[in-house]
């Protein structure tokens, strides 16, 4: 059986980070998302997949053409037209008989793949879970044969707490009915037009929407927690924890407390200090009284001189000069909240740091506080509190009155 993974869209909620690469290829836990994705895939049995591409297509398929995953990888084009039933029905020359559907910017365990295979029997069979906030999510009502008599997408009032997991089995035929799929208010070819009289089955097993970047660090925790320790250069360094190092990593001098993945290249030292769940990407510099605390770095990463990043996602190229303070706790210690293209947003976090973009410089001392976003391609100069969102390509400079007054002498 092939899997067809649908992995077209930006991700537009997860700006700026998406701004310079799709939303499947931001990491957690040292690789992309898609990456861990394939990977459950192929334990629940599958080794073919046709990955349905389109924004920042080449970001995608670059990455897999360099890795050996053991599976035969494809990549088709979505159309101009938007929506989840145009992206399956672009693998329509891909497949034949029945084949699986996921999305690709989901994390999931093989299980619960392989529960909606063997469940599967003709037609339409998706994956639903009980959620506790069924508003964010498409949710489905189940008639007393099981299958699905009605769906609503993201309603205020839902009548349902079964999420669709986005998971699918689905039979060629599929396409056809695809065809004649009318577009959405959003103007949008939804596949959940077909959902009604589906088969569902429900699981409890682990799944993971990740909407928000701050969503992120529970998906990071949740891998590194199931992931086995692997440590390899470690000198004169005091491990409290769980440490997990590909080849070609250095830890040195150094204090880790908590879980980390350090990727390839990378160093974390002399006296730098990495405290809670951490995913540290290839060819990060970590150094000299630097505490990296429950974070997410991206590649090619400097913070090398008495900086601190707490609860943060760092996009690709980030240099931190000296002293580069994130903040991340408010005074009144209410929740952390973001300003988002929606408007703001209740992180649901006591402690939330930054997302920066890529390609930002850090002068020396330079500050951000709480819950901030940071386009790519920005400059925070030297001494600069930043305690607001900054757009993409901006320079941020502080104007300073410096007095020389000169003592006068009593005679």
């Amino acid at each position: 059986m092939k899997a067809v993974i649908l992995a077209a869209g930006q991700g537009v909620r997860m700006a700026p980070l998406t701004n310079t690469r799709p939303k499947v290829m931001l990491q957690v836990a040292g690789r992309p998302i898609l990456h861990h994705l394939l990977l459950e895939l192929k334990k629940a049995g599958i080794r073919d997949a046709v990955i349905v591409v389109r924004y920042m297509k080449e970001k995608i398929i670059e990455y897999f053409k360099n890795i050996d995953l053991g599976m035969h990888l494809s990549f088709v084009e979505q159309s101009a037209q938007n929506g989840t039933a145009t992206a399956i029905l672009a693998a329509e020359s891909k497949v034949d008989d029945s084949f699986v559907v996921v999305a690709g910017d989901i994390l999931t365990e093989s299980e619960t793949i392989k529960s909606v295979i063997n469940s599967h029997k003709q037609g339409i069979t998706l994956a639903l879970k009980q959620v506790e906030n069924p508003h964010g999510y498409g949710t489905a009502q189940l008639a007393s044969n099981g299958k699905i008599k009605a769906f609503e997408e993201k309603s205020p009032k839902p009548k349902s707490n079964l999420a669709n997991l986005s998971i699918y089995c689905m039979d060629s035929s599929i396409f056809d009915q695809i065809k004649k799929i009318k577009p959405s208010a959003r103007n949008e070819y939804e596949i959940t037009d077909l959902l009604v009289g589906a088969n569902a089955v429900i699981t409890d097993g682990f799944w993971m929407d990740v909407s928000y970047p701050w969503h992120l660090f529970a998906a990071n925790e949740h891998l590194l927690t199931h992931m086995e320790a692997q440590a390899d250069a470690i000198e004169n360094s005091t491990i409290n924890g769980k440490i997990i190092m590909e080849k070609g990593a250095k830890v040195f001098d150094s204090f880790i407390e908590g879980t980390s993945y350090i990727s390839e290249g990378s160093e974390i030292g002399p006296n730098a200090c990495l405290r809670g769940f951490n995913s540290i990407g290839k060819r990060c510099e970590i150094g000299d009284s630097t505490t990296i605390k429950n974070s997410i770095l991206f590649d090619n990463v400097k913070a090398k001189h008495l900086s601190y990043i707490g609860d943060s996602v760092i996009g690709d190229n980030v240099n931190f000069g000296a002293g580069t303070q994130i903040a991340n706790f408010r005074f009144d210690e209410s929740n952390v909240n973001v300003l988002t293209e929606r408007g703001w947003v209740n992180s649901g976090r006591k402690k939330l740091g930054c997302i920066i973009g890529d390609n930002v410089k850090f002068g020396v001392l330079s500050c951000v506080m709480p819950g901030k976003l940071i386009g790519e391609n920005c400059w925070i100069g030297s001494g600069a509190v930043v305690g607001q969102n900054v757009d993409p390509n901006t320079h941020v400079y502080i104007k300073q009155e410096l007095i020389f007054a000169k003592e006068k002498k009593e005679i």
